[in-house]
């Protein structure tokens, strides 16, 4: 790898782990952090987590899991060409998403209603909860002891009233500070990559028409593109081609802009990129076409009367499993059991958020249905 940016985070400027341990022999710290997220238990069972469609649907639609690895994929390639530490970006990517429940956003929206009046439901906080506690591999401590950076870079988001909570990660909250240019790239390679890859699994699912993206500024271009280039080209792999040119104008568009931000604010430490603006952005006008695209989805994929009838039981789901552990927490397994003596309502949160699509059905098919143990 090139010599990194003098305001790129490194072990040099780094602030280390939670509990103190030996440095790694044949690694660096972030990867030793990327390692520990892949051989974690949360990371695996985001192979049966729904990005938009429920897992039982379809073997070739996106999960947590490729998405993740797409976004980490995407994430290099931008750190690398900003003379940034990818080893970084790819531990953040591999684990923003621990904490999804199952069903995707619906899922989510259904726990923190549950969870109203005990804190809430966040999905950010519970990946980090997951890399801080949850996890249960290590003699030492609990967790995954990550870096401060890791960790930083997980905590997307945060409530003013949890940051005043959280010590020292949550101070940026509070003081208005940006994290790490790392961070903030995986801010935007996590938009890149659901945005392009919902547009596939659109396409595919047949939700989604090509005459109907046609509208769309962002497709329509490199669509015609394709047509004029390959005229004989035609589905999956004119399909293919044209999405995987809107990735190479976004991530192109993102590093030209980054760039003349970086140079035009004259950071020259990480502790100043903390104070700057936020320097990784997409430029105006693409800006604005990812956010038509972004708008364009919402409207025709996220709410078609298809994801939102799977949406709907999804929720209830959620609902009625919150509602029966919480009336009889003897119901749950003996890890949140034991957990539930001290919080009944975030241990069972923590057991439902950690659930697959397909065992959260099968769970509540055991509690619910006559003849199901």
């Amino acid at each position: 790898m090139d010599e990194l940016a003098p305001f790129a985070v490194s072990e040099r400027n780094s602030r280390g782990r939670q509990i103190p341990e030996p440095h790694p022999k044949s690694r660096s710290e972030f990867q030793r952090d990327r390692d520990r997220i892949v051989h974690s238990t949360a990371f695996r069972r985001l192979e049966y987590k729904t990005q938009v469609f429920v897992n039982h649907e379809g073997d070739l639609f996106r999960t947590r899991l490729t998405h993740s690895i797409e976004v980490a994929q995407i994430g290099r390639s931008i750190a690398r060409a900003l003379r940034l530490n990818d080893d970084l970006v790819e531990a953040i990517s591999l684990s923003h998403d621990l904490g999804h429940t199952p069903f995707g956003h619906a899922g989510q929206e259904a726990l923190n209603e549950c969870m109203e009046g005990s804190g809430g439901f966040e999905h950010n906080l519970q990946s980090l909860h997951i890399v801080d506690r949850l996890e249960e591999h290590y003699g030492a401590f609990d967790g995954l002891n990550l870096t401060y950076e890791t960790r930083e870079g997980i905590l997307k988001h945060c409530s003013l009233s949890r940051a005043r909570e959280m010590g020292e990660l949550g101070k940026r909250f509070l003081e208005n500070r940006r994290p790490s240019l790392e961070a903030q790239i995986c801010n935007l390679a996590d938009e890149i990559a659901y945005n392009n890859h919902d547009v596939d699994d659109g396409l595919r699912s047949g939700l989604l028409q090509r005459e109907q993206l046609e509208e769309v500024e962002l497709f329509a271009r490199h669509s015609a593109m394709v047509r004029s280039e390959f005229p004989v080209l035609s589905g999956r792999r004119r399909v293919h081609e044209t999405i995987r040119r809107m990735i190479d104008t976004l991530v192109t568009d993102l590093l030209t802009e980054s760039g003349r931000r970086i140079i035009e604010s004259g950071i020259t430490t990480l502790d100043e990129v903390h104070v700057a603006p936020a320097l990784i952005a997409f430029s105006p006008e693409i800006g604005r076409q990812n956010r038509e695209l972004k708008a364009f989805l919402r409207e025709n994929l996220y709410r078609h009367y298809q994801v939102v009838r799977m949406t709907y039981k999804a929720r209830r789901i959620i609902a009625e499993l919150f509602q029966a552990f919480s009336a009889e927490p003897c119901l749950l397994p003996d890890q949140y059991r034991a957990m539930a003596r001290e919080n009944a309502p975030r241990a069972i949160a923590d057991y439902i958020a950690g659930m697959t699509d397909r065992y959260a059905m099968r769970e509540h098919r055991r509690l619910f249905a006559v003849g199901e143990i």
